[in-house]
């Protein structure tokens, strides 16, 4: 994958949804913040290191000076050694007299020290016995390291001797001799190791005695080292004049390393209060700050209470804060990728890092100083992980909520709906499913990041906005198995009709109850529906120019409620007319119409829906339901021009049969104080006109229409035709002037009416 192939991938993940567009200033600001602060952290890593390196190179060149100085001095004293051999006639017998003295005296020495070795060694093994009963106090451990350091170098000056000797047969026996003396250095070692992991308590305890004799041993190690490392490289480099000089070879042999197990063991004692913190921060997200409390303890006891009882090269406080910001990054890293890390402990994390570069900063230090990040600067992807977990929280539990509810739907289950308080259907999941958005924003909030928040929102207003588009499509799909044209032979399938048409005032119901904000009938007290408690959650938890911003978003959401509640409706409304009323629609305008009561039957059906669902439905969408009753009532009597055998002929009186039939439907309407009856009548005129097309000489069926045309701007043509067809003096040319009159006429397109329906 190219380095163009990964931003195009990285930027996909940060913008997913068109919404995510609005992001884009504050992801540049983020990012914008984050080169500010790599910038400054480079700026500062880089003029540390060009003071460094500009001291190397000076401290090199004043090096490579002296070491010229030495070359010429050594060579002076080569050649006066030399000359002064040549000048004095006997040398050669002199300084054999003078190498012999000098080996015997060498020889007692070593002889001395090889016999009261064991006896010295006991005395350093008795000290540090004694100092084992006294542990905080430990008296004899500055004498028994200086002790231990003669006899190491005794078994180390005596094992070089026979290493360098033709004769090798003695090494054994030495190596036997000395062997007690590993066992006392390790109790040595053991007591200092101890020593190194309570150096903070023994601060704490202001027991400073032992801790500046800790000190000086170290402090004498890590001088003994660096002479070791320095012979060491002296021996490679100057293998020849190394050769002619014994002071080279005397001394300590070996790197002991005392300084770098101190720092291991700062490092180790670090990790073992962090792991003992541990503990508690998975046990309770919320105790972080409080298990960390010894951290910051432990660097004040550093900072006033060690800076004066170590060496001054050490910069004790600065190598205690390095180890112990590097131990605390670690283990944050480690917790944070671990897959079984909770969100919470997470979200705890993010919200440390911002904590503890504050403490630090009241110790002394800055960000720049604290390397690395301690985060890794991850804290904004740990951000968009966390704010994720959330939205796809929400779309889980959305998507199970809707697919409960798609099998009840289907299954048309009626233990799924219930009544609520003022005695309407409802389903059961929406309370839940309001109650759950309440609960993870507020998991959101507890992030106490208005980013998170926000990004929360926005796919909680886009699930609601999906939510709403799968109930209509749903509804839109079931119905139609009812609705689909059907023939005699092949009748729609009734089962489970009564049932899919609760489900559909329940859910009608459902959306109201989102936005409704009424008084209660019982208390008078405000009731506020789930749309404006939800509002006000997340306002208070939003920077103000969010919460403004987002009055779109609601609208946009109540409006979808009020048009998924209309669309139940509708759908109610169509069910009826196509398995109640079907059959008698079709005899309407045939001669069977003139001798039957067809409308009276379609207004008995409405009185029986009315007064079954009138209590069970939101008192909102009843008056809803009674106008398209009408509406749909008036469109499909309009549209029964169209049926089979329709038919006007001049000697039958078929005005005065739709006059009866629009009294009976008035009759109906009227009976409810919620219709506005002069809407009603006003859209009813559109009968009127039909009357006058069937009416109206042939001469003056043009002026008829264009009456009609100029009320109703958006009558169609075809039905003006289906009309005209079904007078019994029809003729052709009554068209043509209808459709030259149409051509003629311009009326301004207004709001649809009615007639749109009638096509």
């Amino acid at each position: 994958m190219t380095e163009l192939d990964t931003f195009t991938v990285k930027l996909a993940e940060l913008l997913r949804a068109p919404d995510d567009l609005d992001k884009i200033p504050a992801l540049k600001a983020e990012f914008t913040r984050k080169k500010a602060a790599v910038d400054s952290q480079l700026k500062a890593g880089l003029k540390e290191q060009l003071e460094v390196t500009q001291s190397g190179m000076a401290a090199i060149n004043e090096s490579q000076r002296i070491v010229n100085q030495i070359k010429e001095e050594m060579m002076k004293i080569d050649k006066l050694c030399a000359e002064s051999q040549n000048m004095i006639r006997e040398f050669p017998n002199i300084n054999e007299i003078s190498t012999i003295h000098r080996n015997i005296s060498q020889v007692e020495t070593m002889k001395e020290n090889i016999d009261s070795f064991h006896e010295k060694l006991q005395q350093v093994r008795d000290a540090l016995d004694e100092d084992s009963t006294a542990m905080e106090e430990q008296p004899n451990l500055l004498k028994a390291h200086y002790d231990l350091t003669k006899l190491r170098e005794i078994r180390d000056e005596a094992m070089d001797q026979i290493k360098q000797s033709s004769d090798d047969s003695l090494e054994d026996n030495l190596q036997y001799h000395f062997r007690q003396l590993d066992n006392v250095i390790d109790i040595f070692d053991a007591h200092i190791g101890d020593t190194c992991m309570r150096l903070i308590p023994l601060i704490q305890d202001d027991n400073k005695s032992l801790v500046v004799r800790l000190a000086l041993i170290i402090e004498e190690e890590e001088k003994n080292d660096l002479k070791v490392r320095a012979m060491q490289d002296a021996q490679k480099e100057h293998k020849a004049l190394a050769s002619r000089f014994k002071s080279m070879k005397s001394g300590p042999k070996q790197v002991r390393g005392y300084k770098e197990k101190f720092l291991e063991s700062i490092e180790l004692c670090a990790q073992q209060r962090f792991g003992e913190s541990e503990e508690d921060f998975l046990d309770n997200p919320d105790k972080l700050e409080k298990s960390l409390r010894w951290y910051f303890n432990d660097l004040v006891a550093v900072k006033e209470g060690m800076v004066g009882l170590m060496p001054k090269k050490w910069k004790i406080y600065r190598t205690y804060t390095s180890i112990y910001h590097r131990t605390m990054h670690d283990w944050l890293i480690k917790i944070v990728d671990d897959d079984n890390t909770s969100s919470l402990h997470v979200l705890a994390i993010i919200h440390w890092r911002e904590k503890y570069y504050q403490k630090m900063g009241k110790l002394g230090w800055s960000s720049a100083d604290l390397q690395p990040d301690l985060l890794d600067d991850r804290e904004g992807e740990l951000v968009r992980d966390w704010r994720q977990l959330i939205v796809n929280k929400v779309d889980e539990w959305m998507g199970l909520m809707f697919t409960a509810d798609k099998a009840n739907f289907l299954a048309r289950a009626e233990d799924a709906l219930e009544k609520d308080s003022q005695g309407y259907f409802r389903t059961k999941t929406l309370p839940d499913m309001w109650r759950m958005l309440r609960e993870q924003l507020t998991v959101a909030a507890d992030s106490k990041r208005s980013d998170v928040t926000e990004g929360v929102l926005d796919e909680m207003f886009r699930a609601l906005k999906r939510r709403q588009a799968s109930w209509t499509r749903l509804v839109t799909d079931e119905a139609e198995k009812y609705t689909r044209p059907t023939t005699t032979a092949n009748p729609p399938d009734t089962e489970g009709f009564n049932t899919l048409q609760d489900w559909l005032i329940a859910i009608a119901n459902d959306q109201i109850s989102c936005i409704d904000d009424h008084s209660d009938s019982h208390s008078g007290a405000p009731s506020l529906s789930y749309l404006t408690r939800f509002k006000q959650d997340f306002t208070a938890l939003v920077p103000a120019a969010y919460a403004q911003n987002s009055h779109l978003e609601l609208s946009a959401i109540s409006d979808g409620y009020v048009d998924l509640s209309t669309h139940c409706i509708t759908t109610f409304t169509a069910l009826i007319f196509a398995l109640d009323l079907r059959s008698t629609l079709l005899d309407f305008f045939t001669p069977k119409w003139y001798t039957e009561f067809g409308m009276k039957r379609i207004t008995s059906t409405f009185d029986d829906y009315a007064s079954d669902y009138a209590d069970l439905l939101h008192r909102s969408l009843l008056d809803i339901l009674l106008e398209e009753l009408s509406d749909t009532l008036l469109a499909r009597y309009l549209l029964s021009v169209r049926n089979r055998s329709a038919k006007f002929r001049r000697q039958d009186p078929f005005t005065d049969k739709i006059a009866d039939d629009v009294r009976t439907a008035w009759a109906f309407f009227e009976k409810y104080p919620g219709v506005e009856m002069a809407a009603v009548k006003s859209k009813w005129r559109a009968v009127h006109h039909m009357v006058r097309l069937l009416e109206a000489d042939k001469g003056a069926v043009a002026a008829a229409y264009e009456a009609c045309k100029r009320e109703f701007w958006d009558v169609q043509l075809s039905w003006v035709e289906g009309v005209l067809r079904c007078r019994d003096d029809y003729e052709r040319g009554m068209l043509s002037a209808v459709k030259a009159r149409a051509a003629e006429v311009y009326v301004e397109r207004g709001v649809e009416t009615v007639m749109s329906r009638v096509k």
